[in-house]
Parts: structure tokens; sequence; C-alpha cells
């Protein structure tokens, strides 16, 4: 369906009345109508600056012959959400986006869409509904925050975070903790580090559906408008090649984004939004393959919070297509993909030149010769865990502790603020995950406290539930099956010891399989946390985390067209 369902024929009279009610002219009406998906809003820093990429892109649209039609989606920022009851509203937003962004496209018969994400949730909804809907579309974000200057030194959110806990322990004075508050946030964008928003838009890239530099020119930049004024261009060359989300958001270009994930020490919540995006393409991306590529991919990056560099940085050194074409050098990716630039991949990097060494290493001295994400398993987690090893202290790839356990995120931070943590613990977060959650809150608090307490290179954490981007440390998250589902984190007792070893992909608790079983028999299931509205709603639909978290009522119709 396109908008001739709306705009052709004297049957499309009463349609055609109401878009002369919205001021459009006859030539309007005869033209292809894009829709423009705009996250504006005026609550998340990242899409404050929205409507001036949105206004770009209706240019674009404009100039190359479309009629531009701009409709909303929703956005929440995880930073404002973290730490109480709202972040269980942020994952399952994923979902409402890419429900409503397919209802509106095709209850108005767009013949493309250009989509305006920025933020966590809203990058993979966007794509979701893409590979849903599978008319041509295309990307571009809202853009990177750049980094602040604190005390001489850029930082980024992930700073802030682990500055309330050095405040809490007397590390820093008040007067300290409110330079940070007041000078790591400095420009609207999405936060400045290599933390979900940022790793899902330079993924969207790689994945073929943005143009070069969307994951990386800062949201202050007058280049990022231009982008956005290519990409309102470009999306009317796509429609008319009818070139669609399924073409090039194939089986090998998630390969390929795994790839680049591993290279660039992306976030853990890319282990959630890749597989539900593949999903929505038919296609199930087992996260067994994860650390198949991560034993062959160098990671090559470390940027805020594994390291001291930004998406600034990045962007001067090349952006992504440099750390593609470096990632290539050792033939990891697959080239003669089409992407939404109406070229392939091997076109598209062709040329570009790492202009920092520093920042994007080279593959002969990468940062470590295997990925910046870990894919763990064992007798705690039987279908999966996810750390970010490009993040972790060497000294806590391979941990053994005494087990701290918690049945949510309010106590364990009680726990840590209160002095109960001390070195060689292993902290367990449990009743976060998807259903148990509901909704698998990001737990940066927790994770930042630690770290802010300087406890980060001795105290491992393990959740059921997820991180933020901004994580850092020997955090393992995502571990499946979750508490709530019966998962063996549910039988976990303080004393208990968990033996890690991030480089052999494994996670076990020291208990015998008789005890496991004996535990499961005498365990009580835990009283659903919320039993009414939309969470109790996605609570009884959601699967696990290793599955992506998707929507058990999704059912997307596999294939190409």
């Amino acid at each position: 369906m396109n908008s001739d369902a709306i705009n052709k024929g004297t049957g499309c009279a009463p349609q055609r009345s109401l878009l002369r009610a919205l001021g459009m002219t006859d030539e309007e009406i005869s033209k292809p109508m894009i829709g423009i998906v705009s996250s504006y809003n005026e609550i998340v820093p990242g899409h404050m600056n929205i409507d001036k990429i949105v206004n770009a892109v209706k240019t674009g649209v404009a100039m190359a012959g479309g009629n531009p039609v701009v409709f909303p989606a929703i956005a929440v920022c995880d930073g404002i959400a973290m730490g109480h009851k709202g972040m269980k509203y942020s994952l399952v937003t994923r979902d409402l986006i890419a429900d409503s962004t397919e209802s509106m496209a095709i209850a108005h018969a767009f013949d493309a869409l250009v989509m305006v994400p920025n933020c966590d949730k809203n990058v993979p909804g966007l794509l979701m509904a893409a590979a849903r809907l599978n008319i041509p579309t295309i990307f571009v974000s809202g853009g990177p925050m750049l980094a602040g200057h604190v005390m001489g030194e850029k930082r980024s959110l992930s700073s802030m975070f682990e500055a309330v806990g050095s405040y809490n322990s007397g590390k820093i004075t008040a007067d300290e903790l409110n330079e940070f508050e007041n000078k790591v946030c400095p420009t609207c964008g999405s936060c400045s580090g290599m933390y979900t928003a940022n790793s899902m838009n330079c993924l969207t890239e790689v994945l073929g559906m943005a143009l070069r530099g969307n994951g990386t020119i800062p949201a202050v930049y007058s280049e990022r408008i231009q982008l956005a004024k290519h990409a309102g261009m470009k999306i009317m060359e796509l429609l008319e090649k009818n070139i669609r989300p399924r073409d090039i958001m194939t089986e090998d270009a998630f390969r390929n984004a795994l790839t680049m994930d591993m290279a660039l020490g992306c976030s853990t919540n890319s282990m959630l939004h890749l597989p539900a995006i593949a999903h929505e393409c038919g296609i199930d991306l087992n996260l067994d393959i994860a650390n198949e590529i991560s034993s062959h991919t160098p990671n090559l990056c470390h940027l805020a919070p594994a390291g001291h560099t930004y998406m600034e940085d990045l962007n001067e050194a090349g952006g992504i297509y440099a750390v593609m074409n470096e990632v290539n050098k050792l033939g990891l990716l697959k080239t003669d993909l089409i992407t939404c630039t109406g070229k392939t991949i091997a076109e598209n990097i062709a040329g570009v030149v790492n202009r920092n060494p520093e920042i994007i290493r080279p593959v002969d001295n990468p940062y470590s010769s295997t990925g910046g994400i870990a894919v763990l398993r064992g007798n705690l987690a039987p279908d999966s865990c996810v750390v970010k090893r490009s993040a972790v202290a060497p000294e806590m790839l391979k941990h053994s502790g005494p087990a701290k356990v918690f049945d949510c995120e309010e106590d364990a931070m009680a726990a840590i603020n209160g002095g109960k943590i001390i070195e060689g613990d292993v902290v367990v977060i449990r009743y976060e995950g998807p259903k148990g959650g509901p909704g698998m809150r990001e737990m940066l608090n927790p994770t930042s406290a630690i770290m802010g307490m300087g406890l980060g290179s001795t105290v491992a954490l393990i959740t059921d539930g997820r991180f933020s981007g901004a994580t850092r440390g020997a955090s393992i998250g995502h571990v499946s099956p979750e508490a709530a589902a019966g998962g063996p984190i549910a039988f976990v007792k303080d004393g208990d010891i968990i033996d890690i070893d991030i480089n052999a992909n494994t996670i076990n608790v020291r208990i015998s399989d008789e005890e496991f079983a004996q535990r499961k028999a005498n365990w009580v299931p835990k009283e659903p946390a919320i039993k009414t509205g939309y969470l109790a709603r996605y609570a009884s639909l959601v699967t696990s985390a290793d599955k992506g978290a998707v929507l058990m009522a999704q059912c997307p119709v596999p294939g190409n067209k």
C-alpha cells in the first residue's frame, strides 16, 4: 500500500478533503508522501534539538520532490528515569514506539519514512518498526552531546554518577560534586560516551540504515543539519529504487553489526536490541555467535566509560566508516551488502582514513585481540548473560567471591551506601528482569556507587536486570532465565561462592545440581511487583533477555518483501 490509497481517484475525495484541511495543495497531494517520525520532546536532552533536525529533513524531502509530513514518537531519558520506578518504563517503550509508528504509517498510507530518533529505546524501537513496515526508510539521529569539562578533564554522564559514589565515600567535596553537576552535560545530544544511545546510532550506520556520520557528528554541529537534509533527499532515491529495510538489514548485516559492536566496545544493551530488530526482520540472531565473532574481532575503541575519549573524538578520527575500514583489513565484514546510500558497504568505506590511531587503534595494535562484549554461560545463567569486557579492570576478568543477594535495586543501593559491601564480594540483584521488574531496569546507580567508592577492581555485580551503557566494571547483566521465571539466580543465597571467568565465558555458583534442585523445590515465586496497567500487560507477554525481550505477540512475516 502507498499514498495512492488516499489521494488517487474519485473514491479518495473524502481523504483528499482532509488533506486539504491540513493546508495541502494539489501539488503537494500529487507527490509521494514521506512520513518523518519526530522524536522531539522537551524532557530528554538528546531530543530537545530534534525539531531542528526534522525541519532540515523536511527541507531535504521537499528539495527532492517529496511531500514531507511529520508525526511523533515518544522517548524516555534513561538518566532522568534512573534509580526510581520510572526506569521500569524505559525498555518497555521500545515496543510502544514500534507499535505506534507501525499504526501511524499504515493508517496514513505513507510511501516512505525518515526516522529521527536519538536515545536508548527510541532508536531500536524505530528500527523494529522499519523492519516490520518494510517500506523505504532512512534514519538520521539527533547526534551526541559534546563532552563536559570538569576540573580540567573531559567528562561524561558516567563520571557524574560515579562522583555521587565518591562524595558518599568522602573522596570528593560537595563543591566538587556541584562542579560535576553543572559541567558534565554541557550541550544537547545523546550523552557523550559509547553508551546505549550512541551505540545504537553507530550500529544503525553499520547496518546500512543511516548515512555516514549518523552516529558520531555532534548534535550541536551544523554538519548535523546538513546530514539531515541529505537524509531527506536520499529517501526519495530509496523510494524510486524501492530499496527497503529488509533488503538492507539482512542476516549478514546483523553479523556486521555484531562484529562492529565488538570493535567499538558498545553498550551491553545492544545484546537486547540487535536480536529484537533481527526478530522483526524474520531473522533469529542467536547470541551464541557473539562469542564466536568476538574471538576473532579486536577491540579498537575505548570510549567512555571504558576510557577517556568521547564521541566527538571518534568523529574527528573518521567516525564509524573509519573503524569499519580498519576492521575490514582483517576481512571480517561482509562488504557487498546494499545500504541506504544506494551503494554497497565496500563503496561506502573505500578510501576512508583513520585520522587518529590513538582513538581508533589499528588492527595490529588493538586494546585487546577479542571483542568488547562477552556472553557468559554456566549453572547461574544457563541461557546466557552479558558483560562489557572492554570496561572491566584486568584483575576482575577472573573473580571468585561470596554472594551478597538482594531482591531489588533499592535494597542493594542501601547496602552499598551503608558500607555493607566489601572487597571480594559479588553483589547479586534479582527480580529485575523483563518479567520480574517488570521492565528490566538499567542499574547505573549501584554500579556507579561501587566504582565511586573505589571497589571497581574488587567487587562484581550480577543481575537479571540490565545496565546503562555508562556502566563500567565487572557488571554482568541479562542473566537468563531470570529469577521471576524460576531461573537459577532465584536460588542463590548469601555466602554462596560465585566463580566468574570472563575470558573463558563462564559464570557458575559452587552449588551441586542436587542442592539447586532442593532449593528450587522449596522456592516460592515472588509476588509481581506491578499488577495493573501497561507494565502488567508487558510482563505477561515479554520473553527472556537472551531472546531480546521481545513480546510474544509479535509475529513478523519472514522474508525480504
